[in-house]
């Protein structure tokens, strides 16, 4: 499942490259990054006094974002402080160009060389067993680097890092409309059950949700899961769960489930493509599939496509 992840971004999937204000994106995740980091943490977000336009895929530079935080944050297990910054800077190359900057810098225990020199590299990781996949770092490699930018590192042991996203400026913002990101974002007011097994996963899903205004209940299995819509058997309106859990799976939970509520809504979410899933007799073509990883955006959006979809069927219960 991990490699599935990796592979999702390292071929040349289909990108959505809009004409984006890195200062907008920044200032509209700022709220979730703060829940995300804790409170031992101190957030500053600093923004260029002029708009920073780029012209990339604005889902997968939240993505981006998201990952660099997070390694920031574990980084500063006491607590400590993250700075993102956006500005506009001159070319490594020398000349009248200008590249938009997005700056992640922690004030954490650092790298040496050898781990800097590694740090991109698939399943590597400087974290305990069970805390950290490796696959964080080559994401945002991959990321970036798909969208034509570059990534540069400062970091010296016992004096934090700075990771800086370099890429092309968009001087010309009248070629297209600039995009908003809050317009983007898919927002509701629903109540959602999200099952995961997967703490970390269910943790950053649950406050991707939340900060589009939806309402979250959450359960580590199956057995959890049923337990919660027993207890609130009309308030539920969409069923989240990943495809593969111990005990009980996505399917056999959505079974369950919809012995209670026939009309409830899901939506199922793996590492694994939909094609794998459907041969393996995991998931039917019918029911609605997203795929690890997924961006906020683009779960937010998949969430808000499921629920409004018309629907003409009912599974009665047995």
């Amino acid at each position: 499942m991990r490699t599935q992840q990796l592979l999702a971004f390292s071929r040349k999937a289909v990108i959505e490259p809009k004409l984006i204000d890195l200062n907008e994106l920044v200032s509209d995740s700022a709220r979730l990054l703060r829940r995300l980091i804790g409170e031992d943490i101190i957030l500053a977000v600093i923004a260029d006094r002029a708009p920073v336009h780029v012209q990339a895929d604005p889902g997968q530079l939240e993505q981006v974002i998201m990952n660099l935080v997070v390694n920031a944050r574990d980084a500063m297990p006491t607590g400590g402080r993250l700075t993102i910054e956006t500005s506009i800077i001159g070319s490594a190359e020398g000349g009248s160009s200008r590249i938009a900057s997005l700056s992640v810098r922690d004030t954490g225990h650092g790298m040496s060389d050898e781990v800097k020199e590694k740090i991109f590299e698939p399943f590597f990781t400087t974290k305990g067993v069970g805390k950290g996949t490796g696959l964080g770092l080559a994401v945002v490699h991959g990321v970036v680097s798909q969208n034509g930018g570059r990534i540069a590192i400062e970091s010296k042991v016992g004096a934090g890092t700075t990771f800086q996203i370099q890429l092309p400026l968009i001087t010309d913002a009248t070629s297209g409309a600039v995009v908003d990101s809050k317009r983007l974002a898919a927002r509701g007011f629903e109540t959602i059950l999200l099952v995961e097994d997967d703490e970390a996963v269910r943790k950053i899903t649950r406050i991707s949700l939340e900060s589009q205004g939806f309402t979250v209940l959450e359960a580590d299995g199956g057995a959890g899961a049923l337990g919660i819509v027993q207890a609130y058997p009309d308030d539920i309106h969409l069923l989240v769960s990943d495809v593969v859990m111990p005990g009980m799976g996505g399917r056999q939970l959505l079974d369950a489930v919809r012995q209670f509520r026939p009309d409830l809504r899901v939506l199922f979410m793996s590492g694994y493509t939909d094609d794998a899933v459907l041969i393996h007799g995991v998931v039917e073509a019918t029911d609605a599939f997203i795929q690890k990883p997924f961006t906020p955006l683009s779960l937010a959006r998949k969430v808000r496509e499921v629920i409004d979809t018309p629907t003409s069927w009912a599974i009665a219960p047995a």
